[in-house]
């Protein structure tokens, strides 16, 4: 096999993974930094970006499942691992015996924590959520002064140490969204409340990528960078990655698999909605929505093809999609690049975002497992 793919493979930059993470750390220099692996890094690589992100300093590393988490821990990953969706009956012992911290929202997950920790005859590590808006996980406001005074007494009898408070945005990628400092206000008094009740947390966060950005006040002892890490903006808003100091770690690269010259009047792909309007020339791009290019994106996703950005020509199939080159030539075997960095003149993962409807987390989140990932700077 040879060493890097030819049909589709996305290159992992790890060295620009270890310039934002220096990067975002400098733009919260009071805070610790917790760098989000989790849905595989976004797409980039669990195992490999939690080495790059520790390297550059990342004390903390984030993941949604506690699945993930194990996973890490598997890999010989050490260091302070959190994870925050649980549900019941979830590998709470397991995650207990890894010293992995786990996030508690209610009364349910603090009762099946504390069983898992007389189970493993240690002390757990918790971190109670509240919810100061989002309307997702964490407790509420209503239901606060129960789970703090039932952690507390969980902290007296030694079953579990609450190492943390913290909650998440709802719209922080939105600068000057009234929620925003809705949220601080009702986190600091659910903090205030719950430090008043005798809970002592070595750390106390709030900040996503956005809010590490452009809101310092939210930083407080650690700030939650995800999609920043892998050096894509948190929004269009928030201005490009080279605006904001990051770079893209990820460019999703493929091989041409058929060019051909086609007559005028010549349906491109399903249902025939691109008709070529003069004699031309078509490439075969051999990836589709089976590896992660979003069909949404038909008839107007972007890729760099001999220097130039053409589009998607028609419907994205399950495995291939087509550009046309117009008078253009190219052969069988040469590159295009369907996102990357747009220093380079790439189109990018936003580019995609906008032609899908979506947001470019989702872009790189789910490029497919049969998309080979090869690593830079290992």
């Amino acid at each position: 096999m040879n060493e890097t793919p030819t049909r589709v493979y996305a290159e992992i930059d790890l060295d620009a993974v270890r310039e934002n993470v220096r990067a975002l750390r400098e733009r919260a220099p009071r805070a610790e930094l917790m760098a989000v692996v989790k849905s595989n890094a976004y797409g980039h690589g669990a195992l490999e970006c939690a080495r790059a992100a520790q390297e550059a300093g990342a004390a903390w590393l984030g993941t949604a499942t506690p699945e993930e988490a194990l996973a890490l821990r598997a890999a010989g990953i050490r260091g302070r691992i959190m994870c925050w969706l649980w549900t019941p009956g979830g590998p709470w012992r397991e995650a207990v015996e890894a010293d992995v911290d786990v996030a508690v929202s209610g009364m349910w997950a603090l009762d099946e924590v504390r069983a898992a920790a007389r189970a493993a005859g240690r002390t757990a590590r918790i971190q109670l959520k509240a919810d100061t808006g989002l309307g997702r996980n964490g407790c509420q406001p209503a239901d606060w002064a129960e789970l703090v005074g039932a952690a507390v007494a969980a902290q007296a009898e030694g079953t579990v140490r609450v190492t943390g408070v913290w909650s998440h945005f709802a719209c922080a990628d939105e600068p000057g969204h009234p929620s925003i400092q809705l949220q601080l206000t009702a986190f600091r008094d659910m903090l205030a409340y719950a430090e008043k009740e005798g809970v002592d947390p070595e750390v106390r966060h709030i900040a996503n990528s956005p809010a590490t950005l452009t809101l310092p006040e939210s930083h407080f002892d650690l700030v939650r960078c995800g999609v920043a890490v892998y050096g894509l903006s948190p929004a269009p808003e928030l201005g490009t990655p080279a605006q904001l100091g990051l770079r893209p770690a990820m460019t999703l690269r493929a091989s041409l698999a058929l060019v051909k010259t086609v007559p005028a009047g010549h349906g491109v792909s399903y249902g025939h909605h691109y008709v070529t309007d003069a004699e031309t020339t078509l490439a075969l791009i051999p990836a589709g929505y089976a590896d992660g290019i979003p069909r949404h994106a038909s008839g107007r996703g972007p890729v760099l093809v001999g220097g130039t950005v053409r589009h998607v020509a028609g419907r994205v199939a399950m495995d291939q999609f087509v550009v046309d080159l117009g008078a253009d030539t190219a052969r069988v075997g040469d590159e295009a690049v369907i996102f990357g960095d747009a220093e380079r003149g790439e189109p990018t993962a936003e580019d995609w975002a906008q032609a899908a409807d979506t947001i470019a987390y989702e872009i790189v989140t789910r490029i497919g497992g049969r998309v080979p990932r090869v690593y830079l700077g290992g």
